[in-house]
């Protein structure tokens, strides 16, 4: 499933072994907007289950992730409706990753350069396990999804639409 490629230490990994979480790591063959489907076939894993991390803002500017299903969507709209924003918008890739220290199809929710809320679609937390980025283009780690409450306190919401 994963290949065995020796993978250097991200703020993401460092992050997670600071906090004694147990996770797979699994590079693969970055390619330039891939996105979640090309990692997940590239894996073998569903696309469901590989989630994006998305770094947005609101109306004042202020930045927060979005952590949702590769298969689907975030309804900017609902986003904002219930976290009591007027407006939610994806940041531009330069200001997201001065937000996150990531570049664009490489940003893990974990090890930010900045302390950011964290939003995740509540279907996500139902799953046994989740396979997100781990801080480098190439490079998903595999966790439980009660990682994602439990030391990002993210907060469950319901903004997810088919692509």
């Amino acid at each position: 499933m994963s290949k065995s490629r020796h993978v250097s230490e991200t703020p993401a990994t460092q992050f997670l072994r600071r906090h004694g979480v147990t996770f797979g790591e699994h590079p693969y063959d970055y390619v330039e907007h891939g996105g979640t489907g090309e990692s997940a076939r590239q894996l073998g894993v569903d696309e469901h289950h590989v989630v994006k991390t998305l770094v947005m803002e609101d109306e004042h500017a202020k930045p927060l992730i979005v952590l949702m299903h590769g298969d689907r969507t975030v309804s900017t709209k609902n986003l904002a409706r219930q976290i009591g924003a007027k407006r939610v918008e994806p940041c531009k890739p330069e200001v997201a990753n001065r937000h996150s220290g990531y570049l664009i199809g490489g940003t893990s929710p974990f090890g930010t350069r900045k302390q950011m809320p964290v939003y995740v679609e509540s279907t996500i937390l139902e799953m046994d396990q989740i396979w997100l980025n781990g801080g480098r283009r190439g490079f998903l780690v595999s966790i439980e999804p009660k990682v994602l409450t439990e030391l990002l306190a993210a907060k469950a919401v319901q903004c997810a639409s088919v692509d």
